[in-house]
Order: structure tokens, then C-alpha cells, then sequence
């Protein structure tokens, strides 16, 4: 099988490694991919979001069946315009992606079906928004409507962070056209999750959960990033807690998708809030995470492009969804500065050793070096039968990465060791 992946950032190294395991898979082509991914798969240099070229591209080369990965494509359609061509995709149609693709779609969905979330208001008026934020309860969370790489959700902890917000979104257009619409929400507390589930728009299959740190530095400190690292399963999520989600909110959002004509195929990520009013959701993405992906399919032990067609044909009720009862850790490299201003073109250095364990990100190839391109570098992943053990091989695995300028968080899992502990 000719496997066409689009995308090309750690999450989608992880799926193309997974996909490699598949022994029908003969070739994997990414669009455009990266310096990293090219050890794995055929590189091509059309964007994730240049639609008509994808489709061309795919035609000609024969394709047999596409993985649609970023969130950008989806809402634009892509997986829409391979099926006229007769290819099929996984990955949700654009009026389901729309879940990601508009924050106000997804609250009004969650009202009207009644699927818990944080009590929020709708606004388009700038003026609007600052005048209600007088009254509003503070601590807040300000969210622009559209997608905005992973950041366009910010929480404000005083009423003044909260008007400077809005300024930003609605006025100075920091995420651009995502922010002509925004959504201000109540503040929820409680340990937060991440589940990615498969489903079919029937039965919903979920993976193992994870949990993600957002901010740049130890201690949650610092700015909001795309995530500096993930483990997984996540130890506030137990068992009774993954039936109750299931029954008040993975299932009733699929029913809602379904009831509104949109039916969702593909991966529904759900980022939930614990809070003390039982689980609650924070936001859908219509995708796989970034970087929750790095831990969760390195723990799949089921085949992964079975599973995926399983949720374009519908059959995923008897299609085997398994995971190993084990530990993931994932330490992001990023480059100094990130997610601000940071230099490019330092040479990488990952020793073979560690070169299973090494998601790329954020790479070109040069003369046959890999050098520094992005933000988020590298994600170094590590299995452990406990936690401890995960986290411990991960960062023995950093220690042996080289590039000038890398940072990463020296307490990724940390806060899942101390949730352990208070079980």
C-alpha cells in the first residue's frame, strides 16, 4: 500500500513511524514532512494546506489511502477533496472538523446537548466584550473563535489581563481572522486531561490518556507554548472517571455531531478539566495532539493503519483498539526564545542509539545534516513498566541530544509522580 501522510511535525513523524510497522505499507510519502521524517518516509514539498496540489499529488502517485493530520487541512477540506478523487482518508470532513475550527460552534454544540463544560459568552464587538468583563467573575479565560496554532486561548488571572487580552484578539488581531469572534469562559480548576479517541461516527474507541504542560518553564512558569511534554496514561484519570467521560461526554458529543449532520470519522481529542463538579470539557480538537500523540501511539500495540481504516469504513465496533500496560514520556527540545523569537541552523545530533526514541518537529536536511528550523525541536520519547521509569529513560535519552541553544523542562512528569502519590 502507498500511504500518503499530511503534515509534518512530530505528531506526524509519530503516526508515520507507527504506520512503517503495518508490512502492507510499501511506501509513505509526507507533505511536506521534515528533515527528521525524511529517514522515514518520501518527503514532498507541498504545504499541509495547499489543497489542489495534495489531491494532485495523490492522484498521480496512485495513492491508497491518506492521513490527513493537522488541523489546518481539515478545516479546510482536505479530506473532502481526496474523497471525490476516490481516495480514501482518515480524518473528520470540513463541517465536522469544524469542532476544532470554531470555538463558538463547540460551546453552542455542548449548550444545546447538554455535554458539561465551563459557562461561557459569545462576542463579535470589541467594546462589547471589555464592558462585560467589568462584571464577569475573574479569575477568566479568553479564547478566539478560530485556530490559532494551539495559543489562542488565554487565561487571565486579573481583570486587567483579561481587557489586554481582548485588545490582542479582537483588536490588534494577534491571531488574525481566528479572533473576529470570542469566547469568554468561565475559569475551571481541577487536574487537566487529555484522551485522543478513535471513532467512526458510531463507537467511540478511546487511547490512553495523557497529560500535557502547556508553559515553557519548570514549575509551569512562563508562556503558553504548543506543549513541552506529555505522559502518559494520566493517573487522575481512572477507571470510574474514563466510564463517567464516556457516558456524559465522549459518546453525547458523537450522538450531537450526528444529530446536527456532521458526522465525525477520524480522531476526536478531548482536552477535559476534573473539576470538583465532575469532568468537563476545555476544548475538542479534531486531530491528533501535538505532543500527546508521542506518548500515546508508542503505547498502541493494536496496528494503526487497521484501526484508521476501521473508522473510515464504519467497522470500528469489531476492530481490536489495545494498549500496553505501560509508561510513556515525551521531553520537548525547543530552541531558545521559543515560543517567541529564537535562531535557526544549529547542526542536531542524535545518536543511533537513541534514534527510535527521537521525534522530529521542527528540522530541515542539509548536505545530509539535520539542522534547527522551528520552535518545538525534537520530542525524545521513553517506555517504562512504572512512570518513574519512563520519565527517568526519557531525560537519559535527552542527555544525549545535542544542539547550541536547546532548552527543555527538567519536571516533565512531575505532577503526574505527585497525583500518584496522593491516590
Amino acid at each position: 500500500m502507498r500511504i500518503l501522510v499530511v503534515g509534518g511535525g512530530g505528531r506526524e513523524h509519530a503516526i508515520i513511524r507507527k504506520l512503517r510497522e503495518n508490512k502492507d505499507v510499501t511506501e509513505i510519502f509526507a507533505l511536506p514532512g521534515n528533515g527528521g521524517i525524511a529517514r522515514d518516509a518520501t518527503c514532498v514539498p507541498i504545504s499541509a494546506t495547499d489543497i489542489e496540489n495534495i489531491v494532485r499529488f495523490a492522484v498521480d502517485e496512485k495513492i491508497d489511502y491518506a492521513v490527513v493530520a493537522p488541523d489546518d487541512p481539515l478545516v479546510l477540506g482536505c479530506v473532502d477533496a481526496l474523497s471525490e478523487k476516490g481516495i480514501p482518508c482518515f480524518g473528520p470532513r470540513a463541517n465536522a472538523a469544524i469542532i476544532e475550527g470554531s470555538k463558538v460552534f463547540s460551546k453552542n454544540l455542548m449548550k444545546k446537548y447538554g455535554i458539561p463544560t465551563a459557562a461561557y459568552e459569545v462576542f463579535d464587538d470589541a467594546e462589547k466584550a471589555l464592558q462585560y468583563l467589568d462584571t464577569a467573575p475573574i479569575p477568566t479565560v479568553i479564547k478566539a473563535d478560530g485556530l490559532a496554532l494551539g495559543k489562542g486561548a488565554i487565561v487571565a488571572m486579573t481583570l486587567e489581563e483579561a481587557k489586554q487580552a481582548v485588545r490582542e484578539i479582537m483588536q490588534d488581531k494577534k491571531f488574525g481572522k481566528s479572533g473576529d469572534q470570542i469566547v469568554i469562559e468561565e475559569f475551571l480548576t481541577g487536574p487537566e486531561v487529555s484522551v485522543l479517541a478513535f471513532t467512526d461516527g458510531k463507537v467511540v474507541k478511546p487511547m490512553v490518556s495523557s497529560m500535557d504542560h502547556k508553559r515553557a518553564g519548570d514549575n509551569d512558569t512562563g508562556l503558553n507554548t504548543g506543549g513541552m511534554g506529555t505522559i502518559a496514561p494520566n493517573p487522575c484519570y481512572t477507571p470510574a472517571m474514563a466510564e463517567e467521560c464516556m457516558k456524559t461526554i465522549f459518546l453525547p458529543t458523537i450522538e450531537a455531531m450526528n444529530q446536527e449532520g456532521r458526522t465525525f470519522q477520524g480522531c476526536l481529542y478531548f482536552g477535559l478539566m476534573l473539576t470538583p463538579n465532575g469532568p468537563k470539557v476545555i476544548e475538542y480538537n479534531c486531530r491528533f495532539g501535538d505532543p500527546e500523540t508521542q506518548v500515546v501511539l508508542p503505547l498502541l500495540r493494536s496496528d494503526l493503519l487497521t484501526v484508521m481504516q476501521a473508522t473510515t469504513n464504519g467497522t470500528l465496533a469489531e476492530t481490536p483498539v489495545e494498549f500496553a500496560d505501560e509508561n510513556a514520556c515525551c521531553v520537548i527540545m525547543a530552541s531558545k526564545g521559543y515560543p517567541q523569537s529564537y535562531e535557526k541552523g544549529f547542526a542536531i545530533t542524535i545518536p543511533e542509539a537513541v534514534a527510535d526514541q527521537v521525534y522530529v518537529a521542527g528540522a530541515v536536511l542539509k548536505d545530509g545534516q539535520l539542522l534547527t528550523s522551528g520552535g518545538r525541536v525534537l520530542g525524545v520519547t521513553a517506555l517504562g513498566k512504572t512512570l518513574e521509569d519512563a520519565i527517568q529513560a526519557s531525560y537519559q535519552a535527552v542527555q544525549t541530544v545535542h544542539f547550541d541553544n536547546a532548552f527543555y523542562r527538567r519536571d516533565i512528569g512531575a505532577r503526574a509522580l505527585k497525583a500518584q502519590e496522593e491516590k
